[in-house]
């Protein structure tokens, strides 16, 4: 490695857990990283994500990391419906987490106030998950919170004001199923506009746009040069569609970004189709264009089905088509079929690698079905956790009518690292065309799986 080769600490706080790594882009790969789970904890405005946790460890972190005085750039990335209250002197108020079934109790209330579906594409979701509702709950329910107030700061963006000291909003956070944001008109909703939220906001900055240096203090704590800059940065299942954006923006193509959630995103998909009761939604890129999207919380289905960690095999994926074991949705308490009970239809006993084949299945026919419902697939790339699981991909490429299905296995955040750190950004990289898995059986459990979907309505 070339000691004057910059690199570039690519910050990715998901709902489950916290990532930093070392990207160097010449060489197009991760040199370092280190990750951890993150929690949720109670305090007196409910339940919060823990972010002093998670930034006391990123400090600590950060000093053991190998090749420190490289870094150029810190380019945060982090999961939607999200964001942080902070007073006049810089003092969290509130990080809400989504999942806090507080907002509930607010949500007759909430809903006429919303904008139309027409102008905003934002479905209403349960809990937290409109951001829009976490606002209106502590507007309404802890006003001596919320008077207090002097910036709301989308989640990415909390992390890159942490880093440097300047405050912004960007767009692909205000445009996650917020309520805040109209993709068409690109600008504010009237419910932001109407209950003060928007002023709260801090000037809309591009996701690339470097804000300025880190803090003295990040630079003392981590060892980190003082002329490392900060990104303002991005929403995460942008960030996984954007790196193929850039090469393809007239082209129709699928993203699909795995993780706590499965996001399903079409590049030209038409907005037309969109269900609101299916968690359809338009995420907005980084550009300010809408995007269809469907989704569900792919990961958090996965380990409710495979209760272990033990790899799928082939052999196991035959057997459960054979006994025709399925599951059905929904295991978590969101996406196009939240409300209804999971649950597992045949042999329930199932343990070990026929456990997670069952939970592949079932991963790959609720993509497939989200991929069906955007209309217009091309080329599909899958990005993620997904990505390394040694059959997911296979099995989709066999679920879906139409369009190649290919893998990233090693991810794809060396690209968007360096396009978003505002260094020269290297090839796409390699991308594995996946040979589809045809199983024996399959397609007739494929066609099973969707009549016992239709029977439940």
């Amino acid at each position: 490695m070339s000691a004057a080769t910059p690199l570039i600490a690519v910050f990715d706080v998901g709902k489950t857990n916290a990532k930093i790594a070392l990207v160097d882009p010449a060489l197009g790969q991760e040199i370092w990283s280190a990750r951890r789970p993150n929690e949720v904890v109670e305090r007196e405005a409910g339940r919060e994500l823990d972010v002093i946790a998670i930034e006391r460890w990123l400090l600590e972190v950060l000093r053991e990391a190998p090749e420190r005085p490289r870094v150029a750039a810190i380019v945060p990335i982090a999961h939607g419906a999200a964001a942080v209250l902070v007073d006049h002197d810089g003092v969290v108020l509130a990080a809400p987490d989504y999942e806090d079934p507080r907002f509930d109790t607010v949500a007759e209330e909430y809903a006429p106030l919303r904008d139309p579906w027409s102008s905003t594409f934002s479905p209403n979701l349960p809990h937290g998950l409109n951001l829009g509702r976490q606002l209106f709950y502590l507007q309404t329910r802890r006003p001596d919170v919320f008077a207090r107030t002097a910036q709301i700061l989308t989640y990415p963006q909390y992390w890159s004001w942490r880093l440097s000291g300047v405050m912004s909003t960007e767009v692909t956070s205000l445009g996650t199923h917020t309520d805040l944001w109209r993709p068409h008109d690109q600008t504010y909703t009237q419910l932001a506009r109407k209950q003060g939220w928007a002023r709260r906001m801090p000037s809309m900055r591009n996701a690339s746009d470097r804000l300025g240096r880190i803090r003295d203090g990040v630079a003392a704590a981590t060892g980190l040069p003082a002329s490392c800059e900060v990104a303002c940065g991005i929403h995460d299942s942008n960030a996984s569609y954007l790196r193929f954006l850039m090469d393809r923006e007239r082209e129709v193509f699928t993203v699909v970004s795995s993780g706590t959630w499965t996001i399903v995103m079409t590049n030209r998909g038409d907005l037309r189709r969109l269900r609101e009761d299916r968690d359809m939604l338009a995420n907005v890129n980084a550009f300010g264009a809408p995007v269809a999207t469907a989704r569900y919380m792919g990961g958090r289905e996965y380990e409710v089905i495979a209760g272990g960690a033990e790899e799928p095999t082939v052999d196991a994926v035959i057997e459960v088509i054979s006994q025709g074991v399925i599951a059905l949705p929904s295991f978590a308490t969101a996406g196009p079929y939240a409300g209804r009970p999971g649950r597992i239809e045949g042999d329930e006993s199932l343990v070990g690698s026929r456990r997670t084949a069952l939970a592949t299945l079932y991963s790959a026919l609720m993509t497939a079905q989200l991929i069906e419902s955007l209309g217009a697939a091309g080329e599909i790339f899958v990005d993620g956790p997904l990505a390394r699981n040694p059959l997911f991909a296979r099995l989709l490429g066999a679920c879906v009518p139409v369009g190649t299905v290919r893998a990233y296995p090693e991810g794809g955040g060396t690209r968007v690292a360096a396009y978003l750190g505002g260094l020269k950004s290297p090839a796409a990289g390699a991308l594995n065309s996946v040979a589809p898995l045809r199983l024996p059986g399959l397609l007739e459990y494929q066609a099973n799986w969707r009549h016992r979907l239709q029977e439940q309505g």
